[in-house]
C-alpha cells in the first residue's frame, strides 16, 4: 500500500522511501580491543549496533513524520563497534582517491593507513594509482604498499600521493583486481560519480557471494552531497577564496566605479560561494547557482548593480561557476567531461563582457578585475580544522569497514557522524535553500535584493 506523504518535503520522501539500514557482510566474531584505551577495562567508547542519529531534529519536522504515522527517520551512528566482522591483524584494505582534487586528500588516505595499522594492526593497506584506473592490469599502474612511514607527513600537502582520474571503468575487472590483492576492504574517496562507481563494485562484489566492504568517503569540494552537513574540503576551499575577495575589494576600491569579479567553484551548490561571501563581509552580490538570475530588466543584475556605483562608487560580486548557465551553455546540445559532469560554460568572463558593455551605454566609467581562483583552491593543503575533519571521517570508515559493513558513505551530521546508505547519499545533489538561514545571512551581509528575476 503506497504511503500518503502529502506536505512532507521531498528530501524527507526520500528518507522515507529508502531503507536507511546499513548492509552487513555476516556475523561479527572478533573482539575489538579499544577497551585497552579505557580505564578498567570500560567499554564506554564503543558505539551500540543499534545506536542512531536523528535525520532532522526540529520538533516541527518530527511532528510531520508523527502525522503521518511514520517513525522520525535515522542514521546509523559511525564509531568503533565492540565486534568486528574481520580479524584485526590480517585484514587487508585498499584506498582509491577518483575525480578532481579537493583539499584534504592526503590526510584521509594518512589516517586511514594510520588507523589500520596502529589501531587494528592491520600491515598491508594498499594505495591505487590514478583513480578506479589503477585497478585495469592493462593500465599498467602500481599497485602502492602504504605505511605509516610513507604517509607519515603528507596531510600538509596539498592533492594525493595516489593520484585521480575520471571515468568509468569496468567493476568485473576491478572485483577481479580486489580478489587478487586479497583485499577484504576498499575505501573510496570521492564525489557523486565515485560513490556511483563503489555501487556498481559493490554490486559486482554481492553478485559473486564475496566477502568485501566497500566503504565510501564523501569527497566533493561543493559540499553537495545530500544527508551530510558538510564534506571535507569545502572550509578550506572558501577559505582560500577569502584572498581572492580580499584583492578583488581592494582593487575595486582603488578606482573610481571599480568592479571586482571573483569565480568559485560550485556546479549545483553555492556553498562556497555563500560561505565565503560571509567570512570576508566585502561581498555585495553573491550570483549561486540555486537562483537564476535576470541581466536587463528593473530588478534585473545589471541595473542593481548600477544603483550600487552610483551609491557607493565600487562593487564586489562573487559568482559560482554554476550561476548563470542559460546564458553561457547550450542546454539542448550539452558536453560532458568523462565523469559525466555537464561541461559549464564561463560564467564569470560572461558577467565581466556584459558589466563592461552595459556600463559604456551608460557614460559610466569603470575598472573591471576578474579574479578565478579555482585551481589554487583545490590543489592547497587543508585548514587545520578540515585536517582534524579529514581524520574523523577516516577514523570512522575504518571503525565501518573492521565491523563488516558495506554499501555506505560516512556522514556528518547534526553534530554527529553517521552511515549513510550509498545509494541515499547519491540520489540528489545538496543545494541552498532560498529560504534557509544560510542565504538569509548572505542576503543581509550583502544587502542584494531577494531576487534579481523581474517576474
Amino acid at each position: 500500500m503506497e504511503k500518503n506523504l502529502e506536505g512532507l518535503s521531498e528530501a524527507q520522501k526520500l528518507l522515507v522511501n529508502c531503507n536507511l539500514s546499513i548492509k552487513k557482510l555476516g556475523t561479527c566474531i572478533y573482539d575489538s580491543d579499544l577497551r585497552n584505551y579505557s580505564d578498567h577495562g570500560s567499554e564506554s567508547h564503543f558505539v551500540p549496533e543499534d545506536e542512531r542519529i536523528l535525520a532532522q531534529i526540529d520538533k516541527s519536522e518530527i511532528n510531520k513524520f508523527i502525522s503521518h504515522n511514520l517513525e522520525a527517520p535515522s542514521f546509523e551512528k559511525a564509531g568503533p563497534k565492540k565486534k568486528l566482522y574481520f580479524e584485526p591483524g590480517s585484514t587487508i584494505s585498499a584506498i582509491v582517491t577518483c575525480g578532481g582534487l579537493c583539499p584534504g586528500l592526503n590526510s584521509v588516505i594518512r589516517s586511514i593507513v594510520m588507523m589500520n595499522f596502529y589501531r587494528y594492526n592491520n600491515q598491508i593497506t594498499y594505495g591505487i594509482r590514478y583513480g578506479y584506473a589503477g585497478f585495469i592490469k592493462e593500465n599498467s599502474y602500481d599497485v602502492q604498499l602504504l605505511t605509516p612511514e610513507l604517509v607519515a607527513g603528507i596531510n600538509t600537502l596539498g592533492g594525493t600521493i595516489l593520484g585521480s582520474s575520471r571515468g568509468n571503468q569496468d567493476t568485473v575487472k576491478i572485483v577481479d583486481r580486489l580478489v587478487e590483492l586479497n583485499v577484504k576492504v576498499l575505501y573510496a574517496i570521492g564525489g557523486d560519480g565515485t560513490l556511483r562507481g563503489a555501487m556498481d563494485i559493490e554490486k559486482e562484489i554481492d553478485k559473486r557471494g564475496l566477502k568485501i566492504a566497500v566503504i565510501g568517503i564523501p569527497k566533493t569540494i561543493d559540499n553537495d552531497v545530500s544527508f551530510i552537513d558538510k564534506s571535507f574540503g569545502m572550509e578550506t576551499a572558501f577559505s582560500e577564496a577569502c584572498n581572492s575577495i580580499y584583492a578583488a575589494h581592494t582593487e575595486a576600491t582603488a578606482a573610481a566605479n571599480g568592479i571586482g569579479i571573483v569565480k568559485l567553484m560550485g556546479r549545483e551548490s553555492g556553498f562556497i560561494a555563500a560561505n565565503a561571501t560571509l567570512a570576508t563581509s566585502d561581498v555585495n552580490f553573491c550570483l549561486i547557482p540555486e537562483l537564476d538570475f535576470d541581466l536587463e530588466g528593473k530588478s534585473g543584475f545589471l541595473p542593481q548593480l548600477e544603483k550600487r556605483l552610483v551609491r557607493r562608487k565600487h562593487a564586489v560580486i562573487v559568482v559560482a561557476e554554476g550561476a548563470g548557465q542559460q546564458y553561457v551553455s547550450d542546454s539542448k546540445n550539452p558536453n560532458y567531461d568523462p565523469s559525466g559532469n555537464v561541461k559549464l560554460g564561463d560564467i564569470g568572463l560572461y558577467l565581466k563582457d556584459k558589466i563592461k558593455d552595459y556600463l559604456k551605454k551608460k557614460n559610466i566609467p569603470t575598472s573591471i578585475k576578474y579574479l578565478d581562483p579555482s585551481y589554487s583552491i583545490r590543489s592547497r593543503a587543508p585548514t587545520p580544522n578540515d585536517s582534524i575533519f579529514c581524520s574523523q571521517l577516516a577514523q570512522m570508515a575504518v571503525h565501518a569497514g573492521m565491523s563488516g559493513r558495506t554499501g555506505l558513505v560516512v556522514g556528518y551530521l547534526n553534530g554527529h557522524f553517521t552511515h549513510v546508505p550509498m545509494e541515499l547519499a547519491t540520489s540528489r545533489r545538496k543545494k541552498i535553500e532560498p529560504y534557509s538561514q544560510l542565504w538569509l545571512s548572505v542576503l543581509e551581509a550583502t544587502g542584494q535584493p531577494l531576487t534579481f528575476k523581474n517576474e
